[in-house]
């Protein structure tokens, strides 16, 4: 390529945990000297971060490569790269379908971007989706907000969820040490970022694969001691964390929440299904019991706690009455907000074989269902913010109207309000909701708290 400046276009597919990975492989192509381009079809470097939990998912990323490779016909000097998840999956074979790639690389090598770019500036087409040791994260990640960050705190997964590929594509877990995510969030808050997520495919597992233990028999390092590590560095306003596993999830740390005030009241925890054989089929490791326990301790402790989920319907094999049973679930607990999806057969994963797989008109007709009822359960869960005046953390402007900016509560309700970003941006401001959708609230600022 020439000395003339470089831009770079990254499309993220899929997780929190793929838009940190692309966030720090942006930071390391600015340090290269690339730009951001917001046009993909204008930039010189072009990089599909992927995901393969859903089918849509990686069918939408071969559409967009499709293009970009007739693209590259007229500009051999267009850089291409498949990261992420399906790539990690397909590996070498996806040379033969789309040989104009230039790097194929998995998850676990998103730090070394770098390096394989410069062996393709040398001529060479890399793949590298080997299994390798996560090395300490010291790149710099290019955040596309300058008030929130992501912080990735354990890599990989050890489970065995019969419908998912993740622990095939982004290999063992490894917990980073709590000195270096120390480390990182002193450095967000030096450069004025006020909230931080930790990350983690199964966060709550965080520690378990680190040395020591405790005098009462547990891990030295869990998820409960890191927030108490890391909650009184100054600057960093909101800490959350993502995503939670009902396997590992305890009373301890839920307590913990209670305690810690820079902790947000609001638990990211999946349940996938309400019926106890579906989830022994899923090889999920609890029971419909055991989770509703788990929101039951939350709301002991915490009774306005905000509570997210994921569920799939349509597992193969799942009966009309197993359906229902993840519909009551679902009515019973009042979610603020479910993640749904259909099951779609995933390549190399034991339930993709299985001859009880349903009809697609079956799937789509149960996805239609719980999600009526999602929203309907998050509307009625707004509500309770009527009138009542939230703190919000102010995150941008809103692009569809430039009079307002966006924010959040503790609870993770996104808030729009009247106001100017460049006096707000970054500030935690109370505003009284006038207005609650399913999934949002609208509301005017205040000047002081009631009371």
């Amino acid at each position: 390529m020439t000395s003339k400046t470089r831009n770079y276009h990254i499309t993220t597919f899929g997780c929190q945990m793929n838009k940190a990975d692309s966030e720090r492989m942006g930071g390391i192509l600015e340090e290269m000297g690339f730009q951001w381009s917001d046009d993909p079809f204008s930039a010189d470097l072009v990089l599909y971060n992927t995901c393969t939990i859903r089918d849509l998912a990686e069918q939408k990323v071969y559409s967009y490569l499709g293009k970009q490779t007739r693209r590259k016909k007229d500009n051999p000097d267009l850089i291409l790269i498949m990261a992420g998840c399906v790539a990690q999956q397909e590996g070498e074979a996806l040379l033969r379908r789309i040989p104009e790639l230039d790097i194929i690389m998995g998850p676990q090598h998103a730090n070394r971007l770098e390096d394989l770019l410069q062996q393709v500036f040398a001529g060479a087409q890399v793949v590298a989706t080997e299994p390798v040791h996560i090395i300490e994260d010291i790149t710099k990640p290019r955040r596309d907000s300058s008030v929130t960050a992501w912080v990735n705190v354990i890599y990989g997964c050890n489970e065995r969820c019969t419908y998912c590929v993740v622990p095939n594509v982004r290999g063992i877990e490894q917990s980073r040490t709590p000195e270096a995510i120390r480390t990182e969030i002193r450095e967000l808050a030096r450069q004025g970022y006020k909230e931080i997520t930790l990350l983690g495919q199964n966060i709550d597992a965080y520690g378990r694969d680190l040395p020591g233990s405790t005098v009462e028999g547990r891990h030295l390092n869990t998820l409960t001691d890191l927030l108490y590590y890391v909650h009184d560095i100054e600057g960093i306003e909101r800490i959350r964390f993502a995503t939670s596993h009902p396997r590992y999830f305890t009373e301890r740390l839920i307590k913990a929440c209670t305690e810690l005030p820079k902790v947000c009241e609001h638990f990211h925890v999946p349940f996938q299904s309400g019926d106890n054989d579906i989830l022994k089929a899923m090889s999920r490791g609890y029971t419909h019991e055991k989770y509703r326990r788990i929101v039951d301790t939350i709301r002991k402790y915490m009774p306005d706690a905000s509570i997210s989920a994921d569920a799939i319907v349509g597992f193969p094999g799942e009966t009309e009455e197993q359906f229902e049973r993840t519909l009551t679930l679902i009515a019973d607990i009042g979610f603020d907000m479910v993640n749904t999806a259909a099951y779609s057969p995933r390549p190399n994963t034991p339930a993709a074989v299985w001859t009880n797989q349903l009809s697609e008109e079956i799937k789509l007709d149960r996805l239609q269902q719980i999600n009526h009822l999602v929203s309907q359960t998050a509307i009625e869960r707004s509500q309770r913010y009527l009138d009542r005046v939230e703190l919000v953390l102010v995150e941008d402007r809103n692009a569809k109207n430039p009079d307002q900016v966006l924010g959040r509560t503790g609870g993770n309700r996104l808030t729009f309000f009247n106001g100017d970003i460049e006096e707000l941006r970054g500030k935690v401001v109370p505003v009284k909701s006038t207005e609650a959708r399913a999934f949002s609230l609208t509301g005017d600022m205040v000047t002081q708290l009631d009371g």
